[in-house]
């Protein structure tokens, strides 16, 4: 019998901080690619995997964009205030991350820089943990102005040009993530046209990535922790071209760990008639080893946190100690982790 009562030390590991890619690869396809998908690692290039796919099969990408989503300002006070823009709501209001010494109250105004003022509406979030503001004006537009590029806490230097075009992916056409898909940063339009040639069809979803992303799991105990819910839709497209490999006997390859949530999330609203549900909604689904997988059977992904919900996930996918393994052998041979850094090809166990 397979394990399934996992704690959350059963996913830690130690990584050498120099491992921890501070910038992106020269070229997007430059990156390495450790190939997972046999019992033993192979180290490649990024830009081999179109002759590591068959033609027919269906690589599916996420196309959310990265808002500019971090915001530097101050309350009335003179206190200072750092807000990351978690969703875009309605009537130019949004819901925010607030970094501040006291929690502001109603009515409280933000100055964000010398470019525009933010009504406090009050707390957000099912914990309370976050706080609802209202813009003057369209909150993308403002951001796209004066918002900062909302690096992961593990980059530690300031947004530069640099990234402004390297933390988007070339698939990016819909905006409202606060964090990039880091598996597809590793496509460039060589690489497409590469993967065109060898008759790899191509298809998309939308998940928008929440600062939630890497929130830690706090629990022992993994039936307890509960994940931060993120909207995405599945085109009817996307589900007909699902439906298309299937006939064929071709694979569905997703890229990255946001593309393979939405997938499965809307596998489990299907049924024997209609196994994969197109549309809209918001998924919380959390994936731990004994998890089911209907739709994929190739993961495009970069390396993980320790004690993530996103290594929980690739864990489930192709088997806790194959990933274990191939976790260490990236280790030892000094593959850089985390969203600038390489990627995993892997097989559903």
């Amino acid at each position: 019998m397979p394990r399934i009562n996992y704690t959350l030390d059963d996913f830690d590991f130690s990584l050498p901080e120099g491992l921890i890619a501070q910038q992106p690869a020269p070229q997007r396809s430059a990156s390495r690619l450790l190939d997972g998908r046999g019992s033993l690692p192979v180290d490649r290039q990024f830009r081999d995997l179109p002759s590591l796919l068959g033609p027919g099969d269906l690589l599916v990408s996420n196309d959310t964009r990265v808002l500019k989503a971090r915001l530097f300002g101050q309350k009335p006070t003179g206190g200072a205030v750092e807000a990351l823009v978690e969703r875009v709501l309605p009537n130019h209001e949004v819901i925010v991350q607030l970094r501040v010494s006291k929690a502001p109250r109603p009515g409280t105004t933000v100055r964000f820089g010398d470019a525009f003022d933010a009504e406090v509406l009050g707390r957000a979030g099912t914990d309370g943990s976050m706080y609802q503001l209202k813009f003057p004006d369209e909150p993308i537009g403002l951001l796209e102005r004066h918002g900062h590029v909302p690096l992961p806490p593990y980059i530690t230097h300031a947004d530069s040009a640099s990234d402004h075009e390297r933390y988007q992916s070339v698939f990016a056409q819909r905006p409202g993530a606060v964090a990039a898909p880091t598996a597809s940063l590793h496509f460039d339009v060589e690489l497409l046209a590469a993967l065109a040639a060898r008759g790899i069809a191509q298809a998309s979803i939308t998940l928008h990535v929440g600062a939630g992303t890497f929130q830690p799991v706090r629990t022992d105990n993994l039936a307890e922790h509960r994940m931060h819910s993120e909207w995405y839709e599945v085109p009817a497209a996307t589900a007909r071209a699902i439906d298309g490999a299937r006939a064929r006997g071709a694979r569905v390859v997703a890229v990255g760990t946001t593309t393979l949530r939405a997938l499965e999330s809307a596998a489990l609203s299907g049924s024997a008639t209609q196994p994969l549900v197109s549309g809209a909604r918001e998924t919380d689904l959390f994936i731990t080893p004994g998890f089911q997988f209907r739709v994929v059977d190739r993961l495009v992904t970069n390396f993980h946190l320790p004690k993530s919900t996103l290594l929980m996930l690739v864990c489930a996918f192709a088997g806790y100690e194959h990933v274990r393994a191939l976790y260490r052998h990236a280790i030892e041979a000094r593959y850089r982790f985390f969203s600038y850094g390489d990627a995993m090809l892997l097989a559903r166990a």
